[in-house]
């Protein structure tokens, strides 16, 4: 059994995770910004408030989840909501790090210590489309920060790697989409217990596959 925080699971995919790591056996930390009885309460965007609510949990943690995020402003390169776009930026990149090396002194008390961030496709240099544009680079720049965070933690035994969310059947993706929640979090979870050190740095398909 792990210990597993994931953000943003009061709702969404991050309900869906927790209750599938739970099946699975596994004690999971419910981070949200929502006060309904989640047992880590803090703003993702909001790095004190991140660090101050982790240092409070007082045993370890095996593996965090960053899951949170959001789509932000649907706008033209040439017309942009600078401040829903910096907002989208707080939240989908310094967010993920911000809990990230929060949980650090947690991550060390573990003997498997594993960060995984949601990303996606929508990241990817060969997709020239412009739309969602500020959820797209969100994106790309949390698979470079966790790269980064993997290259730095390298030392310390800690495995870091981005999971691709897919296309779901949710509010963002629509009823045409190929995955529904439940097989996206039984995916993220098998590839949260099966990963090894070996593969940090690395980009998955929520199967597993690089």
């Amino acid at each position: 059994m792990a210990c597993i925080l994931i953000t943003e699971s009061n709702r969404g995919i991050g309900a869906t995770l927790a209750a599938r790591a739970e099946d699975f056996g596994h004690e999971v930390l419910r981070a949200s910004r929502a006060r309904q009885g989640d047992d880590v309460i803090f703003d993702v965007s909001n790095p004190q408030q991140v660090q101050d609510a982790i240092s409070a949990i007082n045993h370890p943690i095996d593996i965090v989840i960053n899951n949170a995020g959001i789509i932000g402003p649907d706008s033209l390169t040439t017309d942009m909501d600078w401040t829903a776009m910096a907002y989208t930026i707080a939240v989908n990149v310094a967010g993920a790090l911000a809990v990230s090396t929060a949980c650090l002194d947690h991550l060390r008390r573990s003997s498997r210590p594993r960060i995984l961030t949601v990303s996606s496709q929508m990241s990817y240099m060969g997709y020239t489309k412009s739309d969602r544009i500020a959820y797209r680079t969100c994106k790309a720049g949390a698979n470079k920060v966790m790269q980064s965070l993997a290259t730095d933690l390298h030392p310390n035994g800690m495995a870091v790697v981005l999971v691709d969310l897919g296309w779901e059947k949710t509010h963002m993706g629509g009823a045409e989409a190929d995955l529904t929640p439940c097989e996206f979090a039984a995916g993220i979870v098998a590839l949260a217990e099966t990963l090894e050190f070996k593969q940090t740095g690395k980009f998955f398909q929520r199967n597993g596959e690089k």
